[in-house]
């Protein structure tokens, strides 16, 4: 069954890890996909090909969804593309962690912008056209880190916490135009930057985890496919943590 069959969804920062696996789970489920990517340009033109071959319409963008201007230009040439807009998920980010008496205002600035700005850009060019449509799901990326904090991580943890109130608030702004907005927490997920890290580091922490493990990518692309579809209709302001159990 495919739970997103004629729905046209964009993902940002899909070139690898998380997004391109939410790139692909929706195009397996019959989506439409759009998706950006910025400095990984052969990985994302390697993923518009990857994705053809579900047989729906797939379009890679080089975009950075942290500039308010070319946030707006990608929503509106994904509708001159795809002439709909169904699914937003706001992945795109980036870590510069150090403890805050090192951190630098140019890594707050940039964690900052590329985190918790690129969801209001995106979100607030997206829901013009979601508003036309009267319908729309909006799933915006947060962290456990976004809950409960981490040493080191304050810019972070700072952004991805913004992600958790801007979505809530804008749940209970476009709720009555029947567009949903949720956020998805993830906890400890492997992906190519986990890969290098010392395995016995990984193992102390999986030892940590209720499930007694890391999470996949699969884990959480199938957590999206759920707010993406009809199947989670009445679901909307919430925040869903895909952590094994941490928080």
């Amino acid at each position: 069954m495919k739970l997103l069959e004629g729905k046209t969804a964009l993902v940002t920062g899909a070139s690898k890890g998380i997004g391109r696996k939410i790139a692909e789970k929706f195009a397996e489920h019959g989506a439409n996909v759009a998706f950006t990517y910025l400095s990984s340009v052969e990985k994302g033109e390697a993923l518009e090909q990857e994705l053809e071959s579900f047989g729906t319409k797939v379009k890679g963008y080089r975009s950075d969804a942290s500039k308010f201007d070319e946030a707006e230009k990608l929503i509106n040439d994904i509708v001159a593309d795809f002439g709909a807009l169904d699914i937003v998920v706001n992945n795109a980010g980036i870590t510069k962690d150090g403890l805050l008496m090192r951190m630098s205002e140019e890594n707050w600035d940039e964690v900052i912008n590329v985190n918790l700005k690129s969801v209001f850009n995106v979100s607030k060019a997206a829901s013009k056209v979601m508003m036309k449509a009267r319908k729309g799901s909006i799933i915006n990326m947060s962290s456990v880190v976004g809950v409960q904090g981490n040493a080191g991580q304050a810019n972070y943890a700072a952004s991805k916490a913004g992600i958790i109130g801007f979505s809530k608030s804008l749940a209970k702004e476009l709720g009555s135009r029947n567009i949903r907005t949720n956020v998805i927490a993830p906890g400890f997920i492997r992906t190519e930057m986990t890969d290098v890290l010392d395995p016995k580091v990984v193992q102390g922490w999986e030892e940590g985890i209720p499930l007694k493990r890391a999470g996949e990518t699969d884990d959480v692309a199938n957590a999206c496919v759920f707010l993406a579809s009809d199947m989670s209709s009445y679901v909307t302001g919430q925040v869903l943590s895909v952590c094994g159990g941490m928080l």
